[in-house]
């Protein structure tokens, strides 16, 4: 069976201590594509359990997936169970997905165990994605010769006109990703606010933002299954 781990934030908070935590349909929408497609699902986070929801995706995005998924007893013990990253063996699965929302910025892009974990993923060949800010879980992610991951190729992330109509400065973040990916070799790639992107460039697959949660999901498992 196909197993997948999705990582989230353990950051409620930014660094200036605005609301962070994940962002709901970032989780929602993929793991129900995943779960669909018959894939098996755990949790991790770099606290383990109960990673926590940033409160205004809650309220902002009331699809049925993203209501159920705060209500499905499968997800609420996948949560309360959730492993912690040094707890985590790369091998056990065939993909790594990063959950946005503005906490993996906050802690999982300077995780030296997501580090760890991000590189043994990249370099045992297994699929490695984020959306949104997922993947600023990644800037730390290192090839075999000891390169960014980014670097030279193709990706997506929130981009910085999206970070600037959200409003909240980069001194709550410490770096805004497009920026990021672009130091680190990067080609960065966005689409108009708001509209769904989805980036693929051999093993690692991103998505621009929460309407690009779903059809990047869809994409890793129509690829996985292939």
């Amino acid at each position: 069976m196909t197993k997948i781990l999705v990582v989230f934030t353990s950051a409620a908070t930014t660094i200036t201590g605005k609301p962070a935590g994940y962002y709901l349909p970032e989780a929602a929408h993929p793991y129900y594509s995943f779960v669909e497609a018959g894939f098996s699902v755990d949790f991790a986070s770099p606290e383990g359990p109960n990673p926590p929801v940033n409160a205004s995706s809650v309220e902002m995005f009331k699809d049925d997936e993203s209501v159920n998924f705060l209500q499905d007893p499968d997800v609420k013990n996948k949560l309360s169970n959730c492993k912690k990253l040094s707890d985590v063996n790369a091998s056990d699965y065939d993909a790594i997905f990063y959950v946005g929302g503005h906490g993996p910025v906050v802690d999982l892009a300077k995780d030296p165990k997501n580090a760890e974990l991000v590189s043994a993923f990249w370099q045992g060949g297994s699929l490695v994605a984020g959306v949104c800010h997922g993947p600023a879980a990644l800037v730390q992610g290192k090839d075999s010769n000891g390169n960014s991951i980014f670097n030279g190729k193709k990706s997506t992330g929130l981009s910085n006109v999206e970070e600037d109509q959200y409003g909240l400065p980069v001194d709550d973040l410490g770096f805004l990703l497009e920026d990021k990916i672009g130091e680190l070799g990067g080609k960065y790639e966005r689409a108009d606010p708001w509209q769904a992107h989805v980036v693929v460039d051999g093993k690692l697959y991103t998505g621009q933002n929460p309407a690009s949660a779903k059809p990047l999901a869809d994409r890793i498992v129509q690829d996985l299954k292939q």
